[in-house]
């Protein structure tokens, strides 16, 4: 029986009542006979829900019912014993676990890195006290590897075609003349040198001229001749030793920063030029270069003492730190990070020299200054 042909639906049920009409009225019409109604089983009224929204709540007035039982929005199912729920909510005061921490890494291969870089010293070592014009002869071939590194590298990220061969052959004459006829030598090779590169470019076309030869003369001060200064160290009697003390403060002050640095760094000391580096770092790099300085001013350099190998150090550490950076600086506006890859775990020659080139000329003018030319 559709409960809808009845009408409005009223409190109680249909039929006649021990109270009169007033009680439990029946509906009106001419289809209700009153007979009839009182033989009628009593029927309770199950009234109808309307749908949200539907036509029912307009026509019949009816209100819409709530509470716990009666909601416009679905229901969520339980599920059954055994159960697995489908998209359970998470607890809302349930812990989450810990991320588990990360070991630092060092970034790079660090027994290739050792491996390559003990092979470079004994290699260094040995031809700098047999014969002093083989060393001589390494320092042109790392220049000249340098030079290719760089200029290739301005060509594959900026355009820029910096001539390599004069490059390459006055780099190394300018080395040689440095060693053999001293500073005169050594800028009289720097000044043909740039002449050689404005003159090869002009065999092309000019469209980018200036860039190229401002990059080529950019190279020439940059690689050849901060390196003619090594060349210099060893003309002095005690020549071997000065270099071995430049080599030693270098390397030195390089892993004190990195030794430092990687376990205590905390404070950046350039992030946007080189984010590994800290000022802790710098710290160590002072200590372990003054310490070492002080060791070799005393013992190998003839007539030094400790105490100019104190200053000595703090020098050394500060123009390494400056020239890594300033090597970082082109780097990072050729988007690479690193030279080349000529060595495992270093990078390239260039990725090397870039503390040594800039120290060279230091080294060199306090060594004078301490000690003089001898």
């Amino acid at each position: 029986m559709n409960d809808s042909s009845w009408g409005t639906p009223q409190t109680g049920y249909w039929g006649p009542s021990d109270h009169g009409q007033g009680w439990g009225a029946a509906p009106a019409g001419p289809a209700y006979d009153a007979h009839n109604a009182q033989h009628t089983r009593p029927m309770p009224i199950v009234p109808d829900v309307p749908e949200h929204g539907g036509d029912q709540d307009v026509d019949r007035g009816t209100a819409r019912l709530s509470g716990p039982l009666f909601r416009d929005e679905p229901t969520r199912a339980r599920p059954l014993p055994g159960e697995v729920p489908q998209n359970p909510e998470p607890m809302p005061d349930a812990p989450q676990p810990a991320p588990a921490p990360q070991k630092k890494s060092a970034g790079r291969d660090l027994g290739a890195a050792i491996g390559v870089g003990v092979g470079l010293g004994v290699v260094i070592v040995a031809s700098l006290f047999v014969v002093k014009a083989v060393f001589v002869g390494v320092v042109a071939v790392a220049v000249v590897v340098g030079l290719w590194e760089l200029t290739s590298r301005l060509q594959e990220r900026k355009g820029i075609k910096a001539p390599l061969v004069p490059l390459a052959l006055g780099g190394a004459a300018m080395v040689v003349a440095g060693y053999v006829r001293g500073a005169e030598g050594a800028w009289v090779a720097v000044a043909l040198t740039a002449l050689a590169v404005l003159v090869w470019r002009m065999t092309a076309p000019p469209e980018g001229y200036l860039k190229d030869v401002t990059a080529g003369v950019f190279a020439v001060f940059y690689v050849p001749f901060l390196a003619t200064f090594v060349a210099m160290m060893l003309t002095a009697d005690d020549g071997a030793w000065r270099v071995l003390t430049f080599l030693l403060l270098t390397v030195v002050s390089d892993t004190g920063a990195y030794a430092v640095g990687w376990r205590f760094g905390r404070t950046k000391l350039a992030p946007r030029i080189s984010p590994g580096k800290t000022r802790e770092g710098l710290l160590g790099a002072v200590a372990f270069a003054m310490v070492v300085g002080a060791l070799c001013m005393e013992f190998l350099i003839d007539g030094g003492s400790w105490w100019q190998g104190l200053l000595l150090g703090l020098a050394v550490a500060a123009s390494a730190t400056l020239g890594d950076l300033g090597e970082s600086m082109i780097k990072r506006d050729l988007g690479i990070k690193d030279m080349g890859t000529l060595l495992p775990g270093h990078g390239g020659i260039m990725d090397r020299l870039d503390s040594l080139l800039p120290t060279a000329p230091v080294v060199w003018l306090l060594l004078v200054v301490f000690v003089g030319s001898g």
